[in-house]
């Protein structure tokens, strides 16, 4: 069974360490900044600002695109998390400290406000979309839905990053990352919302000052990615050593 380590705060002050902070605020400031401006421009170049087929395709695409480049341009110094909710299921799994990952969630979620608030300037006052569940779609319906698209997102970090025997699918892993956001966007957006990303949920919630439901967007994603977090290292690589790292 991988080890669960809490760590300590000298490790997680190391230069290093600040380089991966860094590297998660940035990542997921770029990330949230083009995932809500997707949204925010789809509404502003259509008469009726609810969301459609057409605005459900283009909002997952700009996603799924802009976590392959996040987590790309990170992978080398944070391993690309983006996500409060990878970032838990990967400390569950042992790749990561529990205290150096609060320290990552400090920095998503600066990232994802400081974006939130960017964008709510450039686009003259733009109202920020913020995650809601959808019509006939209850809490606990959002919450499941939540749970399983996240832990497939995070299932799939494991599988094509942080497995040691992933070979060639470690080079596409940040591909396959995007590709499966922007699935289970497509899926789970009229429903729940599609956020499996606590801080993509926060930021937009704080630069609107409406946090109506948005508990659902961290339970759900939080156990989602701390399923797979139990389940893929203990069934599929627990008799493999997993060195604590941020590489993936």
């Amino acid at each position: 069974m991988p080890a669960i380590a809490i760590g300590s705060f000298d490790d997680s002050f190391s230069s290093n360490s600040i380089k991966a902070y860094i590297a998660e605020f940035i990542s997921t400031l770029l990330f949230v900044f083009a995932g809500v401006g997707s949204a925010i421009a789809y509404s502003a170049l259509t008469a009726d600002a609810a969301l459609d087929p057409a605005g459900l395709v283009a909002i997952a695409v700009a996603h799924g695109l802009a976590l392959f480049v996040a987590v790309s341009i990170a992978a080398n110094n944070s391993g690309g998390h983006v996500n409060p909710a990878v970032t838990f299921g990967l400390a569950v799994g042992g790749q990561i400290t529990f205290i150096t990952g609060l320290f990552y969630w400090i920095a998503q979620l600066l990232g994802a406000v400081i974006a939130s608030f960017l964008l709510s300037f450039v686009t003259g006052g733009q109202a920020i979309p913020t995650h809601g569940v959808g019509a006939g779609v209850g809490a606990l319906q959002g919450v499941v839905f939540e749970i399983i698209i996240t832990f497939a997102l995070v299932y799939t970090i494991y599988a094509t990053a942080c497995d040691p025997k992933k070979g060639s699918l470690g080079t596409i892993a940040p591909i396959a990352i995007g590709l499966i956001v922007g699935a289970n966007i497509l899926a789970a957006g009229p429903f729940s919302g599609g956020s499996m990303n606590p801080a993509r949920s926060f930021g937009p919630a704080v630069a609107a000052f409406n946090f109506s439901g948005h508990w659902i967007y961290w339970v759900g994603p939080l156990i989602g990615g701390g399923l797979a977090g139990l389940i893929y290292p203990n069934v599929f690589i627990s008799n493999e050593h997993i060195p604590l790292t941020n590489d993936y």
